[in-house]
């Protein structure tokens, strides 16, 4: 698709005529990046090339770049601020890159970084139009530690008004629903000994975490049915004969309700316990990473649907599937979307090697340059009508009465 060919919406049509032509412009550049990331996978807290590139596409842009921005060494921020007068509202656009270990970029944050760059790329043709600020913002490892809370917390995230990210999917829904989630490790520590000829002088800690995934599995008669526990061995003994003095392992908590998700923890934390008792070992946890339940904005939500229709994409009926990001701790903040846009057929799950490949096809490639169009036409709103700024943090304020 030739995005120019697109009659955007009102209001705004020619400046967004203008975004969609900068995006045409460069598409080239926008799809490499998207393939490049793809064919490099970096896990979280690793994404080296992804953030040197997408810092080094902005700066090309005009942007003021900080590299590394706040703690993280791999998050990136660069301002531009518009030329038509001072003061304005300040809009943020996201972008993703972390990779899944052992299955490189199955989430599809490869299309979520190059559609980010897309669109301050696009943003950046019409500055001159505008007062207020874009800031990009390159947030590392959303799929383990919750980089974006990090970010929240080195203040990269004060004084904006909007949020904006987009999330490939199998299929296309504005609102976000997302699950409350905490990565737990788990360390039990034992005392090894022969396990043939002197059993007894042993504390088995591969045994402390069988317990542990068996008392899990019966926990979850009674979770809710929106309630998640899921876990992996790290670590379980080196040899058949010798009985493990060290056993690790990492768990991920999860549940749709904020509240509810609160009372899961201390009871995860009581069968870790009970296992460690029964074995006689000991344990160490370590809670992290923690994303928060998603605070859509309804009022951004319309202005990106009615951005998104004129290309030929319509929302898919609501879904009860929910995984879990850290853009929930963004909403709680401050005014935020997440939409998913579908870049394969219905079905095809994420995290999985069917949906990596989904990621760098002509299908994702296309929808990748139309998300970054119309994050860009969103942020063209923002910044040029205060009042829909008024109106998403009045909504953002109402939900805390």
């Amino acid at each position: 698709m030739q995005l120019t060919t697109v009659r955007p919406a009102g209001p705004h049509a020619e400046a967004k005529l203008r975004i969609a032509a900068a995006v045409d412009d460069a598409r080239d550049e926008i799809l490499d990046l998207s393939h490049r990331i793809h064919a490099n996978p970096e896990p979280a807290f690793e994404e080296q090339k992804a953030a040197a590139w997408v810092a080094e596409a902005i700066s090309r842009r005009g942007y003021v770049v900080q590299h590394p921005a706040g703690r993280l060494e791999t998050a990136v921020r660069g301002i531009l601020t518009g030329s038509r007068q001072s003061g304005g509202s300040r809009v943020a656009v996201l972008a993703e890159y972390d990779a899944l270990p052992g299955i490189g970029h199955a989430c599809g944050h490869n299309t979520m970084a190059a559609s980010g760059v897309g669109a301050a790329i696009g943003l950046a043709a019409v500055a001159d139009e505008l007062a207020g600020q874009v800031v990009f913002l390159g947030t590392p490892a959303e799929e383990r530690g919750s980089g974006k809370q990090c970010m929240l917390d080195d203040g990269l995230f004060d004084g904006i008004d909007a949020a904006l990210l987009f999330h490939p999917s199998d299929l296309t829904q504005i609102e976000a629903r997302l699950l409350a989630s905490e990565d737990v490790d788990v360390v039990f520590l034992g005392r090894a000994s022969h396990a043939a000829s002197e059993p007894w002088e042993g504390r088995n800690a591969l045994d402390a975490l069988v317990m542990l995934f068996n008392a899990v599995g019966l926990w979850r008669q009674q979770l809710r049915p929106d309630a998640r526990v899921h876990g992996i061995i790290l670590e379980g003994g080196s040899a058949a004969n010798i009985i493990p003095d060290r056993g690790v392992a990492r768990f991920m908590v999860r549940a749709a309700d904020q509240d509810y998700f609160e009372t899961l923890l201390p009871r995860f934390r009581e069968l870790c316990e009970a296992a460690a008792l029964a074995t006689g070992c000991t344990v160490e946890l370590e809670f992290s990473g923690r994303s928060d339940t998603m605070r859509h904005n309804r009022v951004l939500g319309a202005c990106y649907l009615a951005n998104l229709e004129p290309y030929g994409i319509r929302e898919d009926p609501p879904t009860p599937n929910m995984g879990s990001s850290d853009m929930g701790n963004v909403s709680q903040a401050l005014p935020t979307i997440h939409p998913s846009l579908a870049i394969c057929d219905p079905g095809v799950p994420g995290h999985s090697t069917e949906f990596r490949e989904a990621a760098r096809s002509p299908r994702a490639d296309e929808v990748t340059l139309i998300a970054a169009t119309v994050a860009a036409q969103v942020g063209y709103e923002v910044l040029a009508d205060p009042d829909l700024v008024r109106r998403a943090w009045r909504e953002f304020q109402e939900a805390d009465e």
